[in-house]
């Protein structure tokens, strides 16, 4: 029988050193909020909260190798009983869910799409302004910079990665986007909100930056 103490821990345990917006406090995010939506969707809240507690463990961004990662995320949950038909259907999930993966593939499955919907809706309002700054900060990227400017065309992945951006240029090339890509309507319902507040937010910096505001 599948625990959720134990994968609450493997998980944990893996991204103790963390600082980047994708730690601890963001998988229990994810989580809650996929248990949100897969209630009021009809997904399967196991698939779902399974799927969105070890979504970041296979993350290049976190991890050198996206394939041994896998397999180790495999390896536990099959320790943890969990049938080879579920693990394949979590898998599909994490390594379909990312923004730039998903410029590729679409989410197949209900439960595919919950997972998406909380993890993007994690990377608006005033959680994903903050952990905007934290990762740009981790990267060594500036704040703001009038000279460079935002990247709203289609990028590569490396390009996305690795170009030269900013905090505030992120909003621009990445989630002011998210709201217009949710699966589900609850998740519909929750990015309007967190999206328009951070358009406000942009606004405000914005204003303050150049000195408009006195």
């Amino acid at each position: 029988m599948w625990q959720n103490k134990n994968i609450e821990k493997f998980v944990s345990e893996k991204l103790d050193h963390e600082h980047s917006g994708h730690d601890w406090g963001h998988i229990d995010r994810v989580r809650k909020i996929a248990i949100h939506i897969a209630a009021i969707e009809g997904a399967d809240r196991r698939i779902c909260e399974i799927a969105a507690l070890v979504h970041d463990l296979i993350d290049d961004k976190l991890f050198d190798d996206e394939e041994i990662a896998l397999n180790e995320v495999i390896y536990f949950l099959k320790s943890e009983g969990i049938s080879e038909s579920d693990i394949n259907h979590i898998v599909e999930i994490i390594t379909t869910m990312s923004f730039s993966k998903s410029q590729e593939k679409s989410m197949r499955t209900l439960e595919g799409k919950v997972v998406q919907d909380a993890d993007r809706l994690d990377a608006l309002g005033a959680i994903g302004i903050a952990r905007t700054f934290k990762y740009a900060g981790a990267k060594g990227d500036a704040m703001y910079n009038p000279a460079i400017k935002a990247r709203t065309e289609q990028m590569t992945k490396d390009e996305y990665r690795n170009g030269e951006s900013t905090a505030i240029n992120h909003f621009y090339e990445k989630l002011f986007k998210l709201k217009g890509l949710m699966n589900t309507k609850e998740a519909v319902k929750i990015a309007e909100e967190r999206h328009n507040f951070m358009e406000h937010f942009v606004d405000q910096f914005l204003t303050e930056w150049v000195g408009k505001d006195f």
